[in-house]
C-alpha cells in the first residue's frame, strides 16, 4: 500500500510530492544568477557577484542531478512492484517532456551564433562545423559538444540536458533487467564503483566531459530506501530535518564546504543533497510551500533553465546599446539587467510550456 501510495503521488499530478516544485524554480533562480554577472562581466557592463550565492550554479545543476534520479528510478522501481514497467512506455514520456524544447534551442542556438550574430556585425568564434553542430547535439552529446568547441551560452548549457539523457539511456535497461529485490544493491554498488572510477586520477574522460552519473544514481538510492520506509529518521524528526536543511542552505549561501578536494565535495553532495530532497518532500515537519506562483514557476523550471541565457543575451545586447548615452548609473544598471533578464525569462517560459511544450505533453497518455 506505501509503494503504490508513492506511486500515485509521483504519477498524478493532483499529488506530486511536496516542496520539489518550489525547489526546482529556486535551483534554475542559482543557475541564472550564476550566469547573470559572467556575461556582463566578458560585455564590460557593470556586475555584482560579491555574495556566495552567486557561484552556487554548479551546484544547482547537480542538485537538478539528484532530483531527477530520485524521481526517476522511484518511478521505475514503483512500476516494477507492480509489474508495470513499459520501457518504450519510459521513453515516449521522456521523450515528450525533454526533446521538443530540447531541439528547439539546439536549432535556435546553431542558427544565432551562425548567422544572426554574424548578420549583426558582432564576431563570436565558431571552431566547429555545422554538420558536427547538429550531430553531437542529435545525439545527446551536447555535454561533449560543449566541451570540445565552447559553442556559446546558448547551446554550452545543454551539456546538462545531455547528461539527463545519457542516464535515461542507461538507467531503463539496467532496473528493467534486474530484479526489484536486488535494485538497491545493484544501483548502490554502481554509484560506489562509478564514483571511484570518476575520481581517477588515470580516468579522466568522464570528468572531462561532466559525466557526475552517481549523483543521479545517489538520488535513487535514498528514493528506494524511502519506498521501503527505511528512512524514518529522516521522516519523522524535527531536528534531522533543521540539520539536513541547514547544511543545504549553508553550501548554497556561504562557501564553508568548499575544498580543492574535489572527492570529499563532491562525496558530500551525493550523500546531503539526495537527504535534503527526500526531508523537503517527506518529513512531517516541513512545511507545504502551496504558493501559487512558486508552484507553477517550478512546474515551468525546464524552460526557465532553458530560456535564459538567451533572455540574457538579449538583455545585455540593450544595455550595450544604451551603455554610451551614461543614462543609468552601475548600479541601477546591475538591477536592470537583472530584473530584465528574469523577467523575460519568466515570460518566454510561461509562454512555451503553455503553447509549445504543452502541445507535446498532451500525448504522454496517448
Amino acid at each position: 500500500m506505501a509503494i503504490l501510495c508513492i506511486f500515485e503521488q509521483i504519477n498524478r499530478p493532483l499529488k506530486r510530492l511536496p516542496n520539489l516544485d518550489v525547489l526546482r524554480f529556486v535551483l534554475s533562480l542559482f543557475v541564472l544568477i550564476f550566469h547573470l554577472p559572467q556575461l556582463s562581466k566578458n560585455q564590460n557592463l557593470p556586475y555584482f557577484e560579491g555574495l556566495d550565492l552567486f557561484h552556487k550554479g554548479k551546484h544547482a545543476v547537480y542538485m537538478f542531478f539528484v532530483l531527477s534520479g530520485f524521481l526517476i528510478i522511484g518511478q521505475i522501481y514503483n512500476l516494477k512492484n507492480i509489474n508495470n514497467f513499459n520501457i518504450a512506455k519510459f521513453y515516449k514520456h521522456r521523450a515528450l517532456r525533454i526533446l521538443p524544447l530540447y531541439y528547439l534551442i539546439v536549432v535556435f542556438g546553431l542558427i544565432f551564433y551562425n548567422v544572426i550574430l554574424p548578420f549583426l556585425n558582432i564576431d563570436f568564434p565558431i571552431t566547429y562545423s555545422i554538420s558536427e553542430g547538429i550531430l553531437y547535439n542529435l545525439f545527446f552529446l551536447p555535454n561533449v559538444f560543449s566541451k570540445l568547441y565552447s559553442p556559446g551560452g546558448i547551446l554550452e548549457i545543454l551539456w546538462s540536458i545531455g547528461i539527463e539523457e545519457q542516464f535515461y539511456l542507461i538507467v531503463a535497461p539496467l532496473l528493467f533487467i534486474v530484479k526489484n529485490k536486488h535494485v538497491l544493491y545493484f544501483i548502490f554498488t554502481l554509484t560506489v564503483l562509478y564514483f571511484g572510477v570518476y575520481h581517477l586520477d588515470s580516468v579522466s574522460v568522464f570528468r572531462t566531459y561532466f559525466c557526475v552519473f552517481f549523483l543521479l544514481f545517489s538520488g535513487g538510492i535514498i528514493s528506494i530506501l524511502g519506498v521501503e520506509n527505511k528512512l524514518k529518521l529522516f521522516k519523522n524528526n524535527k531536528f534531522i530535518s533543521y540539520v539536513v536543511i541547514g547544511l543545504t542552505g549553508l553550501s548554497f549561501f556561504t562557501s564553508i564546504f568548499e575544498s580543492e578536494n574535489v572527492i570529499w565535495l563532491n562525496l558530500f553532495i551525493t550523500i546531503l543533497y539526495p537527504l535534503f530532497i527526500y526531508t523537503i518532500s517527506h518529513n512531517k515537519h516541513v512545511p507545504n510551500i502551496k504558493s501559487k506562483w512558486l508552484n507553477h514557476l517550478g512546474k515551468i523550471s525546464y524552460g526557465l533553465y532553458m530560456y535564459h541565457v538567451l533572455a540574457l543575451n538579449f538583455v545585455v545586447f540593450c544595455a550595450l546599446k544604451i551603455q554610451p548615452y551614461n543614462i543609468i548609473n552601475d548600479i541601477c544598471m546591475i538591477i536592470l539587467i537583472n530584473v530584465l533578464t528574469l523577467l523575460i525569462t519568466i515570460i518566454i517560459a510561461h509562454f512555451s510550456y503553455k503553447y509549445y511544450e504543452s502541445y507535446f505533453l498532451k500525448f504522454k497518455n496517448k
